[in-house]
């Protein structure tokens, strides 16, 4: 199954917000123009105007007030994409270089402060005031998480709590707002839209989780950067926490980043290899279906609609996705 099927019918919709996206990062700058083009051309599943639009569909559903919220969302993931390769000092991702590998980190950090402003400049066509109290309050819980995930870093005696609350900032609530916001502007009532709003909290979790997950389990071909990437920049994800009670693991675990500066692609293999023969993968897995199940029995009592019916086969895919 393609996760496009499950919102076929709002295939217009998407294309005509794709099209506004490019108007919108429009930059007088030519460097700005040609680092803001590139970061949107790199692509994406747009998945987040979708909750956007699907959010809208339990409503009065109005394109041009949808797709105001749909951009304003997806510029905010984009400028988060673009600071998230300067932390990491990334050169790659989804296979194409970075803008601070092309460029450097400056024009990078500026070229994700345009983003977001434009983004910022987009929702002021919004009055409605609980959209953007909602907005405001994601994007600082989202720059607390990318500062404790900065602070956490090779921290190998992190508890499951701390991995939690740090992907609900980074990714969950981001999700999760996209949800809710699509609701807001399309009026829906307050329960209705709480459930839309939890529903993609529970759905942001486990996408998180499996992407954690894929970052061992896929290749670099179909990541876009290297297998473990995460864990070789020091980032303490589920199935490492997971992996860190096998003594064996733990112990080349922390021989392996004993000098981090000078770990060896060769050593990162040895690594993920040691860590898949313990049982990380798998209760990685069973802690994403939870919040699947969670997602799916609060779908139950949204009112039946097509767009519930897309809501359930994005849960379903994502519960399947193995790449």
């Amino acid at each position: 199954m393609k996760l496009a099927k499950t919102y076929s019918y709002l295939k217009k919709d998407l294309d005509y917000i794709e099209k506004a996206l490019d108007e919108v990062i429009q930059a007088d700058h030519p460097v700005l123009r040609e680092t803001s083009i590139q970061l949107l051309k790199a692509g994406g599943k747009r998945i987040r105007p979708v909750f956007v639009l699907l959010g809208g569909q339990f409503g009065d559903y109005n394109l041009e007030r949808m797709k105001i919220v749909a951009i304003t969302l997806e510029l905010i993931h984009m400028a988060s994409l673009v600071h998230d390769d300067v932390i990491d000092d990334a050169e790659i991702r989804r296979g194409e270089p970075t803008i601070r590998k092309q460029y450097d980190n400056r024009i990078a950090m500026y070229t994700g402060d345009y983003i977001l402003a434009r983004s910022l400049e987009s929702i002021t066509l919004i009055n409605e005031k609980e959209a953007h109290q909602t907005l405001a309050k994601t994007i600082v819980e989202v720059c607390i998480g990318e500062i404790e995930q900065i602070k956490d870093k090779y921290e190998w005696d992190q508890t499951l709590r701390t991995y939690l609350r740090r992907i609900k900032r980074k990714t969950a609530l981001l999700i999760a707002t996209s949800c809710k916001l699509g609701a807001v502007v399309a009026g829906v009532n307050e329960k209705d839209t709480n459930r839309l709003f939890m529903y993609g909290y529970n759905i942001g979790m486990s996408y998180q989780i499996i992407d954690d997950i894929l970052d061992f389990t896929s290749s670099e071909k179909v990541l876009g950067k290297p297998a473990g990437n995460d864990l070789l920049q020091g980032n303490v994800t589920l199935p490492v926490l997971y992996a860190m009670k096998d003594p064996a693991f733990f112990s080349l675990l922390k021989n392996t980043f004993a000098n981090s500066e000078s770990v060896s692609r060769e050593q990162m293999q040895q690594l993920i290899q040691v860590l898949k023969q313990t049982d990380a993968i798998e209760r990685s897995y069973q802690l994403s279906d939870m919040y699947l199940e969670k997602a799916l029995r609060i779908l139950d009592k949204l009112p039946d609609h097509r767009a519930k019916q897309s809501l359930h086969g994005i849960a379903t895919y994502i519960g399947k996705r193995r790449s």
